[in-house]
């Protein structure tokens, strides 16, 4: 294909289509799949379909507290969120159980999705599927095309029934037109079920980002007078996040603070953490305020366990906080390496010496750091998708 064909192709493709997504809740933190679909949404229109589960529901506070949410959402109907973006919130239970019990709740989304289909009047519409769990359903819709973008090896979750997950994703990956992947490793692997697997990194939002450069950004007040220097990290304190690392920052700065803004998910005991007397756990906050938090660290961690799970990952807080001008210190993930910008570090001990090294040279948000990811925007990923969508529909004989 000619290049002039390339750019006509990247212009032409995901336009006035209908788009059914299989996502996480859209209500909550903005990850990969909302920049993507948030910027598609400008020029299809999109059925984002609420979490249908990765793993069964547990008998405690937050997982009832979930379900009431759901229920709640489900009883207000399709929402239009955003223009052209609406949220269906089905009522589903994860796929797991007897046979029985997953046929049943495929024929009972299946249903939802389609009633919800018909009410936006969609016509030919493209499955965009970023859960495994969709697998009973999507290439059911009547779909013109079937997209599965794997942004996690989602099996490798803990709070998981990895086979289970494994065996829906093998299906997924079988019946997809094509596979989308957000890294290397990911790429490597799906590409053995699907051959028409390609790799689209994360982007940034980077000129929200930014503002942790700007002069008139304000600090949240529950930050600002905390005792400098400040190692920040924001996030979800989950299992796969080292809290040795974190521990021995704090107690190597005992005249600074480490900042945490984030929750941490009912599994994991934080009870190491919230021992340390200058490690401040702020709670999660709105995505708007969160340059203004950036504005306030010195130095940004990524401080996760090595293992399947994260070597498969691509966080996208790295690019976060390079986009805020922040200096970085990550663990050696292959995706971060990628990136480059950032200084990595291996054991607790490394993470100390490796902050004080940032510490040491231009601490704090800075716009010419900031400037060197301003290239790895979402409309720059969005332009590759459209341009790989494109291509593959074409193969498939299907008309943009």
């Amino acid at each position: 294909m000619r290049r002039s064909d390339e750019m006509d192709l990247s212009k032409r493709a995901l336009r006035g289509r209908d788009l059914v997504v299989f996502s996480n809740d859209w209500d909550g933190d903005p990850l990969s799949k909302v920049h993507i679909m948030r910027i598609l949404s400008r020029d299809n229109r999109v059925l984002w379909v609420n979490s249908i589960g990765n793993r069964a529901p547990k008998v405690n506070a937050h997982d009832a507290n979930r379900i009431i949410r759901k229920l709640k959402s489900f009883s207000e109907g399709i929402r239009e969120v955003e223009p052209n973006l609406h949220v269906l919130a089905p009522l589903a239970i994860p796929f797991y159980g007897s046979e029985t019990v997953r046929k049943a709740n495929r024929h009972l989304l299946r249903l939802q999705v389609l009633r919800a289909m018909k009410q936006l009047k969609f016509e030919r519409p493209i499955s965009w599927s970023f859960l495994p769990a969709s697998a009973p359903v999507s290439g059911t819709l009547g779909e013109d095309f079937v997209v599965y973008h794997c942004v996690d090896e989602f099996s490798a979750f803990s709070d998981t029934n990895g086979k289970h997950i494994a065996e829906l994703e093998e299906r997924l990956l079988r019946r997809a037109d094509m596979c989308i992947t957000s890294a290397e490793r990911l790429y490597e692997n799906k590409k053995k079920l699907n051959k028409r697997t390609v790799l689209v990194r994360h982007g940034t939002d980077f000129s929200h980002f930014v503002k942790a450069c700007d002069a008139e950004t304000q600090v949240p007040e529950d930050i600002a007078k905390l005792p400098k220097p400040i190692i920040g990290f924001f996030g979800l304190v989950a299992d796969w996040i080292d809290q040795d690392a974190i521990v021995a920052c704090a107690k190597a700065h005992p005249e600074g603070s480490v900042v945490i803004v984030g929750k941490t998910t009912p599994d994991c005991d934080d009870s190491k953490l919230r021992a340390q007397p200058n490690i401040h756990m702020l709670g999660r906050k709105p995505y708007a305020q969160l340059p203004g938090y950036n504005k306030a660290f010195d130095v940004a961690l990524n401080p996760f366990v090595i293992n399947e799970l994260t070597l498969n990952s691509n966080p996208l807080k790295v690019r976060e906080y390079l986009a805020s001008g922040l200096p970085v210190v990550s663990s050696d993930l292959p995706e971060v390496r990628k990136v480059g910008l950032c200084r990595i570090a291996t054991t607790p001990a490394d993470y100390v010496e490796k902050v004080n090294a940032a510490l040491a040279d231009k601490p704090g948000p800075n716009r010419e750091r900031a400037e060197k990811i301003f290239h790895e925007s979402w409309e720059a990923r969005v332009a590759e998708i459209r341009q790989h969508v494109g291509e593959a529909m074409l193969a498939a004989g299907k008309k943009l």
